[in-house]
């Protein structure tokens, strides 16, 4: 078989950093039985760590979010190499792509039209309704009329979002008609869609759907903190694995049924819900890929599952075996987002590694060290933490991490 991996992600092999560890591909995929070429970019190449005498074919190119360039690519590996068997893509940022590459060079695989139903939060929503999953009131932004117009229905706040992309990058908290109206007028409504305000703690539910549409795996999840929050720099994010009880059976079902009502199969997934002061689940989104932070690295500790190589398992070799499951455990993690006026010095930070019992891995910037703005979940934060305990014990200790945690910077000169 002739596998082309997109890779757009760095691996550290010296350091504190745990940062797309788990996503192995010299190991996870046999580049001795397949032929496995990459398409990657600048630092998609430094990811790319198996034995050069074992890759078919590698070509780099500037951007792969550009969809000639990434085609003109995988057909250069097609000419050099042979017909492609497998696309993998593993980051949100390029399963669309990927999607669009298979469909014109004719690769088996996801179509455009199979990966919407869990990149275009519209579509997908829309899905799980006629499924029989309780979602938010919503509509699509086709002009600033209809906008206004859903809104003085639904009321106030609502929640202005992009169609696509992930960790709340774009999602805005509408307060009233005046702030909407400015709001629209500096986007693109055809790309972005308006949900009712659901008031309740959010959870997540993170695991895999094998090739039956069941799912022999997954974990549920509360999060600490909000998504959009944390974007906006203003909060910690955390999230605690939730141990057994009467709504995490719920969940469960619940993410049976969205998992259904999608046709997801042979795919990890994660996905977000909320549960209301009335104990009422309703769906929030649901993404075709492993959840972000430290989603990967906690389930692996905690379940010995490794994402990555289910879903690789799944592509390349045709089945994935989740390893047997035992006990109920629990853990979580922690990220405090930058300061604010970067780029900045690091003076001074506090570790707390040695002050909590739960730490597993804890990840700050050292003394010197010039932060930069920017980044996603994977960035060198303020701080970062995973931990493991039962799940009243890391509830806990996050919030008293976050109540002591200190960090001094100093600005650099422009």
């Amino acid at each position: 078989m002739h596998i082309v991996v997109i890779n757009r992600w760095p691996r550290f092999q010296e350091g504190p950093r745990w940062d797309f560890s788990m996503g192995r591909f010299e190991e996870l995929i046999d580049h001795e039985r397949h032929q496995v070429s990459y398409v990657v970019d600048a630092v998609g190449a430094t990811g790319v760590l198996a034995d050069p005498e074992q890759i078919a074919d590698l070509v780099e190119v500037e951007d792969l979010k550009d969809f000639e360039a990434v085609r003109g690519a995988v057909q250069k590996i097609t000419d050099h190499v042979g017909p492609v068997d497998r696309l993998v893509a593993v980051s949100e940022a390029t399963l669309g792509i990927a999607a669009e590459v298979r469909a014109a060079l004719g690769i088996p695989g996801p179509r455009p039209e199979d990966v919407a139903l869990y990149l275009n939060k519209l579509r997908m929503k829309e899905v799980v309704a006629t499924a029989g999953v309780r979602v938010p009131r919503f509509a699509s932004c086709e002009n600033a009329e209809s906008a206004v117009a859903f809104a003085r229905v639904i009321g106030f706040p609502l929640i202005l979002k992009p169609l696509s992309g992930a960790g709340s990058r774009g999602v805005h908290r509408i307060e009233d008609e005046a702030t909407l109206t400015t709001l629209l007028d500096q986007v693109d409504t055809g790309d972005y869609e308006l949900e009712e305000f659901i008031d309740g703690p959010i959870y997540h539910v993170d695991g895999f759907v094998g090739g039956d549409s069941q799912i022999p795996f997954m974990a549920v999840s509360r999060y600490i903190g909000d998504c959009l929050a944390f974007e906006a720099g203003r909060q910690p994010l955390g999230s605690v694995v939730v141990q057994d009880s009467p709504l995490r059976d719920r969940v469960h079902e619940f993410a049976r049924q969205c998992v259904s009502g999608l046709g997801m199969s042979s795919m990890p997934f994660h996905l977000e819900l909320f549960v209301t002061a009335e104990g009422d689940l309703v769906f929030l989104e649901i993404a075709g890929r492993i959840g972000g932070a430290e989603v990967p690295y906690l389930t692996d500790k905690l379940f010995g599952v490794n994402l990555f190589e289910l879903w690789l398992d799944a592509l390349c070799e045709g089945g994935a075996t989740v390893p047997p499951q035992t006990g109920d455990p629990s853990g979580g993690w922690l990220i405090i987002p930058k300061p604010a006026g970067l780029p900045a010095e690091v003076v001074s930070v506090t570790s707390l590694r040695d002050h909590f019992a739960t730490i597993w891995r804890e990840l700050v910037p050292t003394p010197g060290e010039v932060m930069q703005p920017g980044g996603s979940y994977d960035a060198v934060h303020s701080g970062r933490f995973i931990l493991t305990g039962d799940e009243s014990t890391v509830a806990e200790d996050i919030r008293k991490i976050i109540a002591d945690f200190r960090i001094e910077t100093a600005p650099v000169p422009q």
